[in-house]
């Protein structure tokens, strides 16, 4: 059994926000008038956002981010945020808004504002027909070993939730799949729709993922607080590219699967 010491990621993110400058963030108007947002991109996240040969930012975060200012009538500017940066960057007004990935949670939610949800992050199960199971919690058992990475928060609820099985750390999601396309590992216990873009690796392998999920975490676009004009605009442009189909179609181009808990678009905030 690895056993690994996990920072939780509020408390990270409370300590960097109470370091951070508070500054007034921008209004729309001001957004308008500069003709430029500015957006937090994470480069955490492949494919969220990514540079390609050619040293372009592309992926999901990237086109949505694309739509988003053309909607609004101005340029995208990209910041790359590093995870524990998010927030911090929205508070001292470093960014206008935050994408990447950015879960809802009520530590955040005291710091920031967030608009309706923008896509999910389903934790589940990713294995392969080689082993059984219909629900998570089969896979608790002796012989079984999942596959994570260093630093994931999820190795340390693996760790308290399935105390039977053997855990076989990496550094990178392709690692990751890579340590059960070969063999090595049994599954993976992680937000998997980030996970399903490299199973395309090894398509002699029979994957699946496990129906009944853990839990469904919705993820949204971070404002600053009382940005109130900014958050309305972007709640009824994300209802359109929701409505539109946009967002799913971007999340299955980048991430080669449909989004395994979609978001249902509501016209009512």
């Amino acid at each position: 059994m690895v056993r690994t010491t996990l920072i939780r990621g509020f408390a990270v993110l409370g300590i960097a926000a109470l370091a951070a400058t508070a500054a007034e963030a921008r209004t729309l108007d001001e957004i308008l008038s500069d003709g430029t947002i500015r957006i937090g991109i994470n480069p955490n996240f492949p494919n969220m956002s990514v540079r390609n040969d050619a040293g372009e930012w592309v992926g999901f975060d990237i086109e949505v981010g694309k739509a988003i200012a053309e909607k609004i009538g101005v340029e995208p500017e990209w910041v790359p945020t590093e995870t524990p940066q998010r927030v911090p960057f929205l508070v001292s007004d470093r960014i206008d808004i935050s994408l990447g990935a950015l879960t809802r949670n009520s530590e955040r939610a005291k710091l920031i504002d967030y608009t309706v949800p923008l896509h999910t992050e389903v934790l589940a199960v990713l294995a392969t027909d080689q082993i059984e199971g219909d629900r998570w919690q089969d896979f608790n058992k002796e012989g079984v070993t999942l596959a994570n990475m260093r630093g994931n928060w999820t190795v340390g609820w693996i760790e308290e939730n399935m105390p039977e099985v053997e855990i076989e750390l990496v550094d990178t999601l392709a690692d990751t799949v890579r340590l059960v396309g070969q063999g090595r590992a049994d599954a993976i216990v992680e937000n998997i729709d980030f996970f399903m873009a490299f199973t395309d690796n090894y398509p002699d392998v029979n994957w699946r993922v496990v129906k009944e999920p853990i839990f469904v975490a919705y993820c949204a676009i971070g404002v600053q607080q009382g940005n109130d004009n900014l958050t309305e605009v972007l709640n009824i442009i994300l209802y359109d590219l929701h409505s539109s189909g946009f967002v799913n179609a971007t999340w299955e181009q980048f991430y080669g699967a449909p989004m395994l808990s979609a978001v249902v678009p509501s016209p009512y905030f």
